[in-house]
């Protein structure tokens, strides 16, 4: 069965049946508590679903916290794009990855070596060691060096926000030699992209993009074997980090278009990322359908994908000139979603990024929509006249110490 096929029929399979009163459509289960048969039957499905375990048949899901069946319908559709027996679904993307570093800090594995660049959010929060974990920072081929008997995962993203890196996912598996490696796969969802077919133990996403794709939802999940599924969900249950029900209808529904959209939304972006290259002002552009010299994207990805970066040859005030001109393009934060977006890494999502590994300066990422491309070229090429002509791009901001992160003012 297509891809295409799958994403429609995936979660659905029990529709127009007695189960479900003949539905056509999934229904949405908002109940923030269910009633229980009786008491000891009661507490055993609290037991069951409290410490990661699904439910039966018969039985309650008692709290909306530890089960929710819209929920569960989405993780079953997501698991089966992605090629994994389970998924788990929370509340953000960061509330997945909050739960990961716990599942190893619980299992007295709290070391992470973590593959930069990564998401902001992402890097900020294994820097601080909020949650109990350690880590170490290293390059794809130096993975094997930094793994120890206390490592819990191997964490790396391809193609990696916001610069497009990709590392190959086979050779990081052959490195950890049996540690788990985790992919977060947002940039390329499982249209693309299918890192456990290439040995990885999961696959994490930020649902908020591409798999929500219209800006309307906040959610996060981890494709994964049942037992660390079964991990998950504890941790999920004890955190209360799952996510509403609302969201993941609207992340079903999203599937349902997502490869129609992330094919086009990929041709578009390979398009205007040559548009870019040919461009005097941009310095380099970051897409994997141009920059890919081991040819990564041809072994792992079906297509580049529909995020890119450039470096801007003026340094932060061209590119914050050309991020403040574009009028289709919106500048703001987020990616994935139907209309383009741009924004400026190192003032906004890895501020809080050490020096040594946040984005140039000059950098900025564009998400690219499903607008017409040469609509979208045509912006990004008045930007581009209107900050060179300008003569006076915006004003840098004094770089400043974060509250929550050493030496996150804006870079150099």
């Amino acid at each position: 069965m297509s891809a295409d096929t799958r994403a429609v029929h995936a979660g659905r399979r029990d529709l127009g049946g007695p189960a479900t009163r003949w539905a056509h459509v999934p229904p949405i289960d908002r109940s923030s508590t269910s009633a229980l048969p009786g008491v000891l039957a009661g507490g055993d499905a609290y037991e069951t679903l409290a410490t990661g375990g699904r439910p039966g048949p018969a039985d309650s899901f008692v709290y909306q916290r530890l089960w929710n069946p819209t929920v569960a319908r989405f993780e079953d559709a997501f698991a089966e794009l992605e090629g994994a027996p389970e998924a788990v679904a929370f509340g953000s993307g960061m509330a997945a990855v909050s739960a990961l570093l716990l599942a190893c800090v619980q299992a007295g594995t709290p070391h992470v070596v973590a593959v930069r660049p990564l998401y902001g959010g992402t890097d900020h929060l294994l820097a601080t060691g909020l949650l109990g974990t350690e880590v170490t920072w290293a390059r794809p081929a130096e993975v094997a060096a930094a793994i120890t008997p206390r490592t819990g995962i191997v964490l790396a993203e391809t193609p990696a926000n916001p610069t497009l890196d990709l590392v190959d996912i086979a050779d990081l598996v052959r490195q950890a030699r049996g540690v788990p490696v985790v992919i977060d796969n947002t940039f390329a969802t499982p249209v693309l992209q299918n890192p456990l077919a290439h040995g990885a133990a999961m696959a994490l996403h930020s649902l908020t993009k591409f798999v929500g794709g219209h800006g309307d939802l906040v959610g996060g999940a981890i494709a994964a074997d049942a037992a660390w599924a079964r991990r998950l969900r504890g941790i999920r249950a004890i955190t209360g980090g799952l996510l509403h029900p609302d969201a993941a209808h609207l992340a079903q529904r999203g599937l349902q278009t997502l490869p129609l959209r992330v094919r086009a939304q990929s041709e578009h972006a390979t398009m205007i990322a040559n548009w870019l290259a040919a461009q005097p002002a941009v310095a380099r552009v970051h897409h994997p359908g141009i920059d890919d010299p081991q040819r990564i994207c041809e072994r792992q990805m079906s297509a580049p994908g529909a995020v890119l970066a450039f470096s801007l040859r003026g340094g932060y005030a061209a590119a914050a000139a050309v991020a403040e001109r574009c009028r289709l393009i919106t500048h703001a934060v987020s990616l994935g979603g139907v209309d383009s977006l741009i924004q400026h890494p190192a003032a906004l999502t890895h501020r809080p990024v050490a020096a040594e590994a946040r984005p140039h300066a000059g950098l900025l990422r564009l998400s690219v929509g499903l607008e017409e491309p040469a609509d979208v070229i045509a912006d990004l090429e008045q930007a581009l006249a209107g900050a060179a002509s300008a003569g006076q791009a915006p004003e840098r901001p004094a770089a400043r110490e974060s509250r929550s992160a050493p030496g996150a003012g804006v870079p150099r």
